[in-house]
């Protein structure tokens, strides 16, 4: 399954023509649906005024303008990453869209205030958006990386906003019954990989569309590593709750120390126990745990903890990396985001793309996660791709997996 996901990854990177324009499609379709299961759920489309949120309509709005900024208003768009991303534009689809959708420029704490367009109003410009980005990608005779890139870049913002509608679902506890974003069960517990010491070339090299920070590929030396063949399930996460370790200050650092005594947390998020047994809030109600499923919506605070108690630690991102590439057929990934031991920060010789609030703004703010998770789109599991969140956030569907010390 690693190996497919990886092709599927891969091939998405890679697509021209008629395929490209397919997943633009079906990427909307599904942002779409989302969409629809939160308004039907809550049709005033109120949600809370919460750092990890954005009201679903200013959501919404934002993807197809920010498709819409960098492929039809762009005059430098075939450059690729050598575009100005300060070319003066014509006015989109929406005349003040720039005002209302532009994150890099409005506050998020505005968002909830904003004179948006309603629901209907906002569909017809997504249908417009994407008409006018089908069309130019269509008419376009240049199938170059360079000339692709804006389109294959408004393909995955889209798919990761995706992302982050069904987790703000699973937060406000709305249920998504689309069966490709459940958790699935891991039969087994993990199995060790050995790896020897060696060189390791981190990040992207070669044809194919990559993320600013993915760049560019370079040679660094890598310990022995002995790595967990897949992550962290519940069976192995529940004792260290159970024996109190949410109680016990010598698992936690000074950082876990002041999220535990902020959150006031006793156990995971989204999880509670009823006599012996443990019971997850998943759809809007309390479903009974099953154990085999992997550890998720766990702060790296908690993962790290669980390793000091398991006299385990985590992996880093070049560690992770190079048993995802050279080890594909064992090393089990996707189930979650798996937080790693580094801090997000550039590679050697790191240029920002025309998209400069990327990457650069969090640099050093934020840790590294790898993977993909159940709610990731398929042809976003690719095992260079770096994700990156603030330690305490525990709405994502991220774990972890550990190695011997």
């Amino acid at each position: 399954a690693m190996t497919v996901w990886f092709e599927a990854a891969q091939r998405a990177r890679r697509a021209r023509g008629a395929e490209l324009a397919a997943a633009l499609a079906s990427s909307r379709a599904d942002t779409l649906a989302t969409f629809a299961a939160l308004e039907r759920a809550r049709a005033d489309l109120a949600v809370p005024r919460d750092g990890a949120l954005n009201p679903p309509l200013w959501e919404l709005g934002h993807v197809g303008w920010f498709q819409e900024y960098w492929i039809a208003r762009n005059p430098q768009r075939e450059r690729g990453v050598g575009a100005d991303p300060d070319a003066p534009r014509a006015a989109g689809v929406r005349a003040a869209g720039d005002a209302l959708y532009d994150s890099g420029r409005v506050a998020h704490d505005s968002r909830w205030s904003l004179p948006l367009p309603g629901a209907a109003a906002t569909r017809d410009d997504l249908a417009r958006q994407l008409a006018g980005t089908l069309e130019r990608l269509e008419s376009s005779d240049d199938g170059s990386d360079r000339a692709l890139y804006f389109f294959r870049l408004a393909l995955f913002h889209e798919d990761m906003h995706h992302e982050a509608a069904l987790y703000m679902a699973q937060s406000l506890g709305i249920a998504i019954d689309d069966a490709r974003w459940q958790a699935a069960p891991l039969a087994d517990a993990a199995t060790v990989l050995e790896f020897e010491a060696g060189p390791w070339r981190l990040g992207h090299d070669g044809p194919g569309f990559a993320f600013d920070n993915e760049c560019i590929g370079h040679p660094i030396e890598l310990p022995a590593t002995r790595i967990d063949s897949r992550v962290t399930r519940w069976a192995e996460f529940l004792p260290f709750v159970e024996c109190g370790g949410y109680a016990q200050p010598r698992w936690w650092d000074a950082a876990g120390a002041a999220w535990l005594a902020a959150a006031g947390a006793s156990a995971p998020r989204y999880l509670r126990r009823r006599g012996p047994a443990w019971e997850q809030w998943r759809h809007g109600r309390w479903q009974r745990l099953d154990p085999r499923l992997p550890a998720c919506h766990l702060t790296a605070h908690e993962a790290l903890a669980w390793c000091r108690w398991s006299g385990r630690r985590l992996p880093s991102e070049a560690e992770w990396e190079r048993a995802a590439i050279s080890r594909p057929a064992e090393f089990d990934w996707g189930p979650v985001w798996e937080w790693t031991a580094d801090a997000f920060l550039p590679y050697p010789g790191f240029v920002a793309h025309p998209y400069r609030d990327y990457s650069a703004p969090w640099f050093g703010s934020r840790r590294v996660l790898r993977g993909a998770s159940f709610m990731t789109q398929p042809r976003m599991r690719h095992p260079r791709y770096r994700n990156f969140f603030i330690d305490h956030r525990n709405d994502v569907p991220a774990g972890f997996r550990s190695c011997r010390l």
